[in-house]
């Protein structure tokens, strides 16, 4: 592999089939894979559809979901099973963990083999934020206050994923659940010391380092580490994560669109700035959301100027960072829905999913 093919940018795309920019902005050798939300969605065929054109486009293009359980499922209807929350999992674990852990693998696979049977590759899941009480953004979202549970949780759930042929990605590290402001609108600080988060919130990042293939850092700044967001902070995703936890996966940035991820130093940066910004820090994969509708002129911006670094000499592509991403796309090729849904495993996951 040589360094000019990597490409680093995650972007979203307008609707339910694409468009002639869509299509342009895919073909363009710095993106490097798609995300999916909501109103990319009308039914199984049509999603199923959406993504061939996609890896028709570029076979290589990682396609991404927010698609967790909960609250946080992009798609509900026409087969999709509603998952449940992690917190669920979480009050099952107090009542028996062993149960407790097989419904969370049931959960994995069973999440992960619905979108594969559509064409996704991959969902950023799980959450590994402990439950403070404190925020609203997380809330329900995580499986439970004792970093222990959630790690063994996490690496249940995990394990589902696999069985299904889909990697996994652990956030928001260090950790978002300890403060109460929303990172989509407003900048969190959380005061602890290294010591302190290292010794809670971080942990079930240390305890599964070997087995995720990706991290999301947070768009929290932790003032006694560094003065930056952590997914704009070397000291956080370099020192901390790649060389204290021994971490070697891929690390994307959080939604490079929210107010507080391009808010660095005091400032407000470009799309292209924020994106520059948080590769140097040590991401390997930059996520710009929700542009596409409309013009789609900040989705142009950030390419743009990305092509213009990259002539300048201001950014570089990395063979590392590369194979990290490439590390993420499904071996096997996109199942077909009914035979994957007749399949005993898929069947035995779902039964003990429902039964829980």
């Amino acid at each position: 592999m040589t360094e000019s093919t990597h490409a680093p940018l995650i972007i979203d795309v307008a609707g339910t089939e694409l468009n002639a920019a869509d299509r342009r902005r895919l073909a363009d050798p710095l993106v490097g894979g798609v995300i999916h939300f909501a109103r990319n969605w009308q039914g199984r065929s049509q999603l199923t559809a959406l993504n061939a054109e996609i890896k028709a486009i570029r076979p290589d293009l990682l396609i991404c979901v927010d698609h967790e359980g909960g609250r946080v499922q992009r798609f509900r209807t026409d087969g999709f099973t509603r998952l449940p929350s992690m917190r669920s999992l979480g009050e099952l674990w107090m009542r028996d963990a062993m149960r407790a852990t097989q419904v969370a693998t049931a959960c994995g696979h069973v999440l992960a083999a619905e979108l594969r049977a559509c064409g996704v590759d991959f969902s950023f899941t799980p959450v590994l934020d402990l439950d403070h009480g404190e925020s609203s953004v997380i809330g329900d979202r995580s499986f439970h206050r004792d970093p222990r549970v959630v790690a063994l949780l996490a690496k249940s759930l995990m394990h589902g994923l696999l069985t299904a042929g889909m990697g996994n990605c652990g956030k928001h590290f260090p950790g978002h659940g300890f403060v109460k402001a929303d990172s989509h609108v407003a900048a969190p600080i959380d005061r602890r010391s290294l010591k302190a988060i290292l010794a809670d919130d971080a942990q079930p990042f240390g305890w599964l380092a070997g087995t995720l293939g990706a991290v999301m850092p947070a768009h929290v700044i932790y003032p006694k580490v560094d003065a930056r967001p952590a997914g704009f902070s070397a000291k956080w995703l370099q020192d901390v994560l790649r060389g204290r936890l021994g971490f070697d996966g891929a690390v994307f940035s959080d939604d490079l669109s929210m107010e507080a991820a391009r808010r660095i130093d005091g400032r407000l940066l470009s799309y292209t700035d924020a994106a520059l910004a948080a590769l140097d820090a040590g991401c390997d994969l930059a996520l710009l959301c929700n542009q596409s509708v409309g013009e789609g002129a900040a989705l142009d911006e950030l390419l743009g100027g990305f092509a213009q670094a990259r002539r300048s000499g201001r950014w570089q592509p990395h063979a590392v960072s590369e194979a990290r991403r490439r590390a993420l796309l499904p071996t096997a090729p996109t199942p077909a829905w009914d035979p994957m849904v007749d399949s005993p495993t898929y069947r035995h996951a779902l039964e003990m999913l429902l039964n829980s």
